[in-house]
């Protein structure tokens, strides 16, 4: 597998061809918002076709999957965002390997008004999971929370139901890696990580299992590289 390149395949058969101790992070936001029942869910019916596809990741990523991140990445180092749901899983994970782990979140001021008998989904979880990795940033860019709209501005442009603000990944990067690091992404959605990765100048590598979702990466990175020969 070559850096700075996108594949569009399945994650999990990636990375088992990827070398062990190859990556320095690991960010990963599994579309863990599926929904099981008749309405569009996060995603908007349009969607719906491809992520049938992937139910088997709505309870998040799974330890087979993590067992690979562990083995490709130097010393353990990934970010894992998810639900409350998914915390249970991630953090025995976290505790059965012997890793370090921080809670991060993420707080959005314009969640979706739905809270009939229920609190509102204004809030993401971000499962920070290190041994041996060293932790950078300053006093400015380690707080545990970020708190932000949601990235309507990148889901109109790249028609990816969930994008993160870029910014958000790009301090999780500069945080836990150095310049020329490579930085891993196995559900590289619209390409997010990856931009963040260019702008930090550390080098990325990520795998997408959607056709259309993978073109959009590959537009999507153009476009930043045109406009960094620009500037």
């Amino acid at each position: 597998m070559n850096i700075d390149n996108i594949y569009c395949m399945d994650c999990l058969e990636g990375m088992r061809q990827m070398e062990s101790g190859s990556v320095s992070l690991i960010i990963a936001d599994p579309p863990y918002e599926l929904q099981q029942h008749n309405g569009a869910g996060a995603f908007g019916r349009k969607n719906r076709e491809y992520h049938q596809g992937i139910d088997h990741l709505q309870s998040g990523v799974s330890n087979e999957i993590l067992e690979e991140c562990l083995r490709v990445c130097k010393h353990p180092n990934m970010y894992v965002f998810c639900s409350k749901d998914q915390l249970p899983q991630l953090l025995t994970f976290a505790l059965s390997h012997g890793l370090k782990y921080d809670l991060l979140t993420w707080h959005k001021t314009n969640p979706v008004p739905t809270c009939n008998n229920k609190y509102l989904s204004d809030t993401e979880y971000i499962v920070f999971m290190r041994n041996g990795a060293n932790l950078y940033g300053s006093y400015e860019t380690k707080r545990k929370y970020f708190v932000t709209p949601t990235n309507t501005e990148d889901k109109k442009a790249w028609g990816h139901p969930t994008p993160k603000p870029v910014h958000i990944i790009r301090t999780l990067i500069e945080n836990s890696t150095l310049e020329g690091d490579v930085v891993l992404d196995p559900f590289m959605g619209s390409g997010t990580t990856a931009i963040a990765a260019i702008r930090s100048n550390r080098h990325y590598i990520g795998f997408e299992l959607s056709e259309e979702y993978h073109k959009t990466c590959i537009k999507r990175i153009k476009r930043e590289a045109q406009e960094q020969t620009l500037f």
